[in-house]
């Protein structure tokens, strides 16, 4: 079984923890911040708190013994960096990290990340360079029969909220992201949403999911 360490316990990281953890991969979740760590312990395998910027620290918390890791961190772009560094100088084989800007993304880049993921401003188009239908195993591989998708928002799914649909319970998937045309731009640019449980979603929404292959077939229609 693959571990797989997330550092930074906010919406995103969170949510990728919590989905992992569902489908029994094992997780160790990091965050310097001890009530989101406390709040995490009964949802992940490991819930540490401690200072991801301190390779002594973060080492002592078991990185090392990960397969791959998700540096998650949301604004702070120095420890992001930071932490990035760390993991690869402690020698964790796979770093996927969280990045705000493309200038961010290619400094990431040069401190040794593995991929680099936007899910605040552009990650749907960035994941769907690595995604075709169910190939997401180049950007995050967790194990036989668990996938990141790409996928349309199902019909059945059109203005309901996220709780209402109930995706995550049903199928086994989970949603991390919607990426949603914006109807105020003659241009439609797409914008990045981190659902909460009363968003609602919309026609023509692109959803990024994460769960079971066969979850994801079920909901895309292809079951």
């Amino acid at each position: 079984m693959k571990r797989i360490g997330i550092i930074g316990a906010g919406r995103f990281g969170l949510s990728l923890a919590e989905a992992l953890s569902d489908t029994g991969t094992e997780v160790l979740l990091i965050d310097r911040n001890s009530t989101l760590v406390q709040n995490a312990m009964k949802k992940v395998t490991w819930s540490v708190q401690c200072d991801a910027t301190n390779a002594n620290a973060l080492e002592a918390a078991g990185i090392a013994e990960c397969d791959m890791v998700v540096v998650a961190i949301g604004s702070n772009i120095e420890a992001s960096m930071l932490v990035t560094a760390n993991c690869k100088e402690i020698g964790v084989q796979t770093v996927i990290s969280k990045a705000i800007s493309e200038i961010h993304g290619k400094i990431l880049d040069k401190l040794g990340a593995d991929h680099i993921v936007y899910p605040d401003q552009d990650s749907a188009r960035r994941l769907a360079r690595n995604i075709t239908d169910h190939n997401a195993y180049d950007l995050l591989e967790i194990s036989k029969g668990v996938s990141l998708a790409e996928i349309d928002v199902p019909h059945a799914c059109v203005g309901k909220t996220l709780a209402e649909a109930d995706i995550r319970k049903k199928n086994g998937v989970t949603v991390l992201c919607i990426r949603r045309p914006d109807p105020k731009s003659e241009r439609k640019p797409l914008q990045i949403l981190i659902p909460n449980p009363n968003d609602k979603f919309e026609e023509n929404d692109k959803l990024i999911v994460f769960g079971t292959t066969a979850g994801i077939d079920a909901i895309s229609g292809k079951g």
